[in-house]
């Protein structure tokens, strides 16, 4: 009788092309070929008993075998569909994005053939030219194929403007630069969390998306919009700076200074620093002119003055070039004199100058001025040391 049979099976074992095999076998032992034909009269009676209940057991069973079977497609497959796999996606999550567009039958199918494949650890995030109904194996082989791979990509350099950014953007995706400004006026709808822009100074909030878009090399998804792109580069920021703790250790460290006001003073070290060895000691010039005690509590950094004549779309100068008009301009609100940080940060600083702004050394600089044509920089405490330091970027001709 069936009910003697007592029907078990095997664990998976692998088998050619990332296939599973299975084998079936009794659960009161036996081996060898007998055991297995035994097993093999069971099932057959099974389908008989089955094919006498009806149709809906023939439903059930075509279920069951779908657990032993990986579903798959066969071939290459047919016509053209684009596939985005996202920064940071794991074979699963790959295998999601292909089902989703019925590239491969089930996630299992292409799980199984990147297994079997070594070169799987090799597909990289983008956008893929695919195929409908691709087998698992046809599916990682053709991702393997760089020809496949849609590649657009832009590199976003570190401490470029918002403003800056959009133009380069425009020229690369043909997208208007005023797409990219509309897009900018809503930061929240584009992913920055609300608790971002907050102060600790007092001062008011000028919620902007300068700072948020974080420079890197990005793909550009073929049917991409202003908006977006934008969303791209801001959850890129929110990305690394979760993995820094960024917010965590200024907030912990920086003894009352918030998230948004270090993000400022990355920008500052971005844009004042000549070399990237120096990017936090010119983030503590800036904590210490703003909290310490400078004699304005203010920044007196041009930078700030170079942003606002963007901003309002002036041509930038040097420190020589502007005019006493133009550095203390009161109606100018990144005017350098004015005491705290200014409203907002004034470009896009990457890791290193966020890495600075976090974690400054100890130093009690108020001044610094660079020195050779590598960009590095000399840090004074007093005014009279930054003056020997000014002699001897005179005498290097870097001044």
């Amino acid at each position: 009788m069936i009910d003697d049979l007592d029907l078990g099976f095997d664990e998976p074992e692998r088998g050619e092309k990332g296939r599973h095999r299975r084998s079936f076998r009794k659960r009161n032992g036996g081996s060898g070929g007998g055991g297995r034909g035994k097993t093999f009269l069971a099932l057959l009676m099974a389908l008989v008993l089955l094919g006498g209940i009806g149709g809906g057991a023939f439903y059930g069973f075509d279920r069951i075998q779908n657990y032993f079977v990986t579903p798959d497609y066969d071939g290459a497959g047919s016509g053209e569909i684009t596939v985005e796999i996202k920064n940071g996606a794991l074979i699963a999550d790959m295998a999601d994005a292909l089902v989703a567009a019925d590239v491969v039958k089930s996630q299992k199918a292409f799980i199984e053939a990147a297994e079997a494949n070594s070169r799987s650890k090799n597909i990289q995030p983008g956008t893929y030219k695919l195929r409908k109904q691709m087998s698992g194996e046809s599916a990682v082989t053709a991702m393997l194929d760089l020809k496949n791979k849609i590649v657009n990509g832009l590199t976003i350099p570190e401490g470029r403007t918002a403003k800056n950014i959009y133009k380069l953007l425009s020229e690369k995706t043909k997208i208007p630069a005023k797409e990219f400004e509309a897009a900018a006026k809503d930061p929240e709808g584009l992913g920055i969390p609300d608790w971002w822009f907050t102060r600790g100074d007092g001062k008011k909030i000028a919620k902007s998306v300068e700072g948020f878009l974080y420079p890197d090399t990005y793909e550009i998804p073929p049917k991409a919009t202003a908006e977006s792109i934008l969303k791209l580069m801001v959850d890129n920021f929110l990305t690394v700076t979760e993995e820094m703790k960024f917010a965590d250790r200024v907030q912990k460290e920086r003894g009352g200074v918030s998230p948004y006001e270090a993000l400022i003073v990355a920008s500052l070290a971005q844009a004042e620093a000549g070399n990237k060895d120096d990017l936090g000691k010119v983030a503590r010039v800036a904590y210490n002119r703003v909290y310490g005690e400078f004699n304005c509590n203010c920044l007196e950094m041009d930078v700030t003055v170079n942003y606002y004549l963007e901003s309002i779309g002036k041509p930038t100068k040097s420190s020589k070039q502007m005019t006493a008009a133009e550095l203390d301009d009161q109606k100018n609100p990144y005017n350098r004199k004015l005491r705290g940080l200014v409203p907002t940060p004034i470009n896009n600083p990457g890791k290193q100058a966020l890495e600075g702004a976090m974690a400054p050394p100890t130093g009690k600089w108020l001044y610094f001025v660079a020195i050779d044509k590598q960009g590095h920089s000399e840090f004074a405490e007093t005014y009279e040391q930054h003056q020997r330091n000014e002699a001897k970027a005179r005498e290097a001709g870097i001044i």
